[in-house]
């Protein structure tokens, strides 16, 4: 567990939290729209403190599924 808001980098602050970097700034080293990106100094910070979270689209192994092809699944909200 680690205090993501209290740790926040400056540039990612914002009221009560901490913005993700592609929200901040839009840019594709941020929110890898190419299909080729790699973690940054601030998916770092956010990996380095929750190793299990999904910091950034194609993170790493250790956070990202699949499911096996054919595979039907029913999500059911509780009230």
């Amino acid at each position: 567990m680690a205090d993501i808001n209290g740790q926040c980098p400056n540039e990612l602050k914002t009221p009560g939290g901490c913005h993700n970097p592609c929200t901040v700034f839009k840019m594709d080293k941020y929110c890898c729209n190419s299909g080729t990106c790699g973690p940054t100094n601030l998916s770092r910070f956010f990996k380095d403190r929750c190793r299990d979270a999904y910091s950034y689209p194609k993170d790493d192994p250790t956070s990202t599924f699949t499911c096996p092809g054919g595979t039907n699944y029913r999500v059911v909200f509780c009230p």
